[in-house]
């Protein structure tokens, strides 16, 4: 029994040297993975890579995608080229010394040209030690020349004016400032109440200016159709004085069939129909004597009726 137990035992002993064989595999492996993962690097879309090896910091980016470099010794920073928006608070004073407190919002982003040398002066964030500072150095100036109700009424004049200096102090080759968006423009309450007010002030003289205009209008409107009336009826008159005739073919053409008046003479101004002249005339001619040679009981000859 003893001696199966030792045949046994002697037969689970590992060798020594299979032992050895498969640790330095083991080690090999670890340190060929080691390597590979230390002397390549991948730079992600948006990124550039900037090279550090010991210190020494390399004049050329890397370019996004896969790469080689020294294991151990050179590490590769990204830095991303992609638009960025920053907010920041914004406080300066108008022309009539009001304040004025703003929020703004900077976007930017850093070109290839500038990666290494924006990484070796503002570690690659240039906005908190180069952006802010110049955005709101450009917002005092512009400010300081209009006074707190411009600042309100001209929001975009100012932004743009201060988007045009601070790209000047930046630098355009260095930086790239895309925009500025002014937020939460804010004065102080007794400022804001005497603005609204003084605009309702104007609202009213512009709409009482708009009324006086208007009346003014109208007025010479009537003036000159009043004066074209005049001009009118003075030609009209004369036209009429010239051509005679015209009244004539005027009555005959507007005659309804009915006699027409009769004007009385003397400067009587009279004016009879021939119905009302016969019936006056019918009384007048009873009275009269009879013509020589009319046969007694002849009844007088009537008027001529109208037609």
């Amino acid at each position: 029994m003893n001696s199966r137990q030792r045949n046994v035992t002697d037969e689970m002993e590992i060798d020594p040297d299979v032992v050895k064989r498969l640790i330095g595999t083991v080690i090999v492996v670890f340190v060929v993975i080691l390597l590979a993962s230390s002397g390549t690097y991948v730079v992600q879309p948006g990124f550039r890579g900037v090279a550090v090896t010991l210190g020494t910091v390399a004049p050329d980016f890397k370019p996004e995608g896969f790469g080689f470099k020294q294991p151990f010794l050179t590490h590769i920073q990204p830095i991303s080229i992609r638009q960025q928006t920053r907010p920041m608070p914004a406080e300066c004073y108008s022309s009539d010394l009001q304040q004025v407190k703003m929020e703004v919002h900077v976007l930017y982003r850093v070109p290839e040209r500038s990666v290494v040398k924006i990484f070796q002066e503002y570690a690659g964030e240039p906005f908190d030690n180069l952006i802010a500072p110049r955005v709101q150095e450009a917002l005092k100036e512009v400010a300081a020349t209009q006074s707190a109700e411009q600042i309100v009424k001209k929001r975009e004049e100012i932004k743009n004016r201060a988007l045009e200096l601070a790209r000047k102090k930046i630098g355009a080759d260095f930086l790239t400032v895309a925009d500025l968006v002014i937020y939460n423009l804010a004065l102080s309450p007794e400022l804001e109440a005497a603005i609204e007010m003084k605009m309702v002030q104007e609202q009213e003289a512009e709409k009482a200016k708009f009324t006086q205009l208007k009346a003014q209008i109208e007025a010479d409107t009537a003036i000159i159709r009043a004066k074209g009336e005049a001009e009118a009826i003075q030609v009209r008159g004369a036209a009429l004085r010239a051509n005679p005739d015209f009244i004539k073919l005027q009555i005959l053409q507007n005659w309804n069939g009915r006699s027409p008046l009769v004007v009385g003479g003397s400067g009587a101004g009279v004016m009879l129909s021939l119905e009302e002249l016969a019936r006056r005339a019918a009384p007048a001619a009873a009275g009269r004597p009879a013509p020589p040679g009319a046969r007694p009981g002849t009844p007088p000859i009537p008027a001529p009726k109208s037609r």
